[in-house]
């Protein structure tokens, strides 16, 4: 199990992997893949249509402002509670106006992380999904750059 004494507040946080974040604009191919007309019952099996209805091109529907966004690979527990794993990588569009609530890669120091961003009266706090983890409060003196916020959740099963 990871340890989150080494990680906070040593400096040392790496919760994302930041190796030349991939933009989605340019680098991808647009693919497209069949879309069914039904819906699939996570329950009971129900009868499946047999026939395409469109195709649906997945940058169109995972990117809102493509030249705002990018893909970054997380490292770490700290997001697990909220889906987010070791090892999956996740879509920040950086044309989002951050607020309260919402999942962000924050730059603390230079260092990235990805957290859940509160405001808690004047100051800015940044929650961990986890609780082995610590809220990160900033102090004074720290500096912060909200970098982008997380739209989406990409991961094996």
């Amino acid at each position: 199990m990871h340890n989150p004494t080494n990680v906070f507040p040593s400096g040392t946080n790496r919760e994302l992997t930041a190796t030349a974040p991939q933009a989605l604009r340019g680098s991808f191919r647009r693919t497209f893949f069949p879309l069914m007309i039904s819906r699939i019952a996570a329950g009971f099996p129900s009868p499946a249509d047999d026939y395409v209805e469109k195709q649906i091109d997945l940058n169109t529907h995972l990117i809102q402002h493509k030249e705002a966004t990018f893909i970054l690979r997380v490292s770490g527990w700290s997001m697990r509670d909220v889906g987010i794993f070791d090892g999956d990588e996740i879509i920040v569009d950086r044309a989002i106006t951050p607020s309260d609530g919402k999942i962000v890669v924050a730059a603390i120091n230079g260092e990235l992380t990805v957290k859940r961003l509160r405001r808690v009266g004047e100051s800015v706090h940044l929650l961990a999904e986890n609780p082995d983890f610590p809220v990160i409060v900033l102090k004074e003196g720290e500096e912060l750059c909200i970098w982008g916020v997380v739209t989406r959740v990409l991961h094996s099963v």
